[in-house]
């Protein structure tokens, strides 16, 4: 077999997104004298947390990239379209395999791997799936799948001879008996379950995102964010009121308030939720959210009652007439 030279250690980029079969997919390449590194993607519907503790935990670099422009751009029509909810699996990992891709060809990587596994998840991880993956990402043959690799076709790497077929594996289907007994070998003790931590797999985020997308149609990264806090209502197709669920809700919820855009609002005496108005604030969408936030404190239904308003630096006090929760859920995304 004909082998292109290669005068530099044969170095493979692996997508991580932090569990097992990630994990396994670099050690078994490295424990074959390859150069790896991860890469993992960032957006705000998935994090590279977990991917950070596996890097530490095998001991390989970690490559981090903030996608979220090119993944809402994708969003607007993946060519094929979304799993249960707003989860566009086979064209998020074809996106992700391209922007891997990019790195690749200025950091001098050979291939990419991902810890895939044929038959794992019946829908993104079949052949058919895996193949359109490779065909749409622009790297072709350079993805290699080493825990399933003896199921799929030759790679261009194993056709020059920079990796030995025999050395990768052929593991199928949901049971992870096998990995579970590579984790051990390697010493890995701390992992993930397989679910994923992708909000796009959620119903109700699933909702949340649908509405801003299509009814409010333009918005930034940072209401993309918002969107894992807190109750939505929608007024109008400008107009958002979030309701903050808990205390630790709240401050997450206030990580992303901007007050130079945002109506805060909060019940002036009792304890309660924190209340953002994003959008247009007009005089009848503040009453509305002022209503909405003492519907979530414990003033007694019917009786008038305080809201504070912070807007554009100035504080005022609105007084409304508590109504019931059940009043709003007609707004409720």
């Amino acid at each position: 077999m004909k082998t292109d030279k290669i005068s530099s250690p044969i170095k493979g980029l692996g997508l991580c997104s932090g569990g097992l079969d990630s994990m396994l997919s670099g050690l078994l390449l490295k424990r074959r004298g390859i150069e790896v590194s991860f890469i993992s993607f960032e957006t705000p519907f998935f994090s590279s947390e977990s991917a950070q503790k596996a890097s530490l935990q095998t001991g390989i670099p970690l490559i981090t990239l903030d996608i979220t422009e090119d993944y809402m751009e994708m969003m607007k029509n993946p060519k094929a379209g979304f799993g249960k909810n707003m989860n566009p699996c086979m064209d998020c990992h074809t996106l992700m395999f391209s922007k891997a891709g990019e790195i690749l060809k200025k950091e001098g990587f050979h291939f990419l791997f991902s810890g895939e596994v044929v038959g794992q998840r019946p829908k993104s991880q079949n052949k058919n799936s895996l193949r359109y993956v490779e065909k749409n990402s622009g790297f072709e043959g350079l993805i290699l799948r080493p825990l399933s690799a003896k199921l799929l076709p030759v790679t261009e790497m194993e056709k020059k001879g920079l990796i030995n077929r025999e050395a990768l594996m052929g593991i199928s289907g949901r049971s992870r008996k096998i990995q579970f007994q590579l984790a051990k070998e390697f010493g890995i003790e701390e992992y993930p379950a397989p679910a994923g931590g992708c909000l796009l797999t959620d119903k109700l985020f699933s909702e949340k995102l649908k509405d801003l997308m299509e009814v409010q149609v333009v918005f930034d990264t940072r209401e993309l964010h918002l969107l894992r806090y807190g109750r939505h209502f929608r007024l109008d197709a400008k107009t958002k009121v979030i309701v903050g669920r808990s205390r630790q809700d709240n401050e997450l919820l206030m990580e992303y308030h901007e007050e130079e855009r945002d109506v805060l609002l909060k019940h002036a005496a009792l304890p309660g939720p924190d209340v953002i108005l994003t959008g247009a604030p007009s005089r009848e969408n503040i009453e509305t959210a002022a209503l909405i936030c003492a519907a979530y404190t414990k003033s007694p239904e019917g009786e008038t009652t305080p809201v504070h308003i912070l807007k554009n630096g100035v504080r005022s006090t609105i007084l409304v007439k508590k109504a019931g929760t059940e009043a709003f859920r007609p707004l409720m995304i």
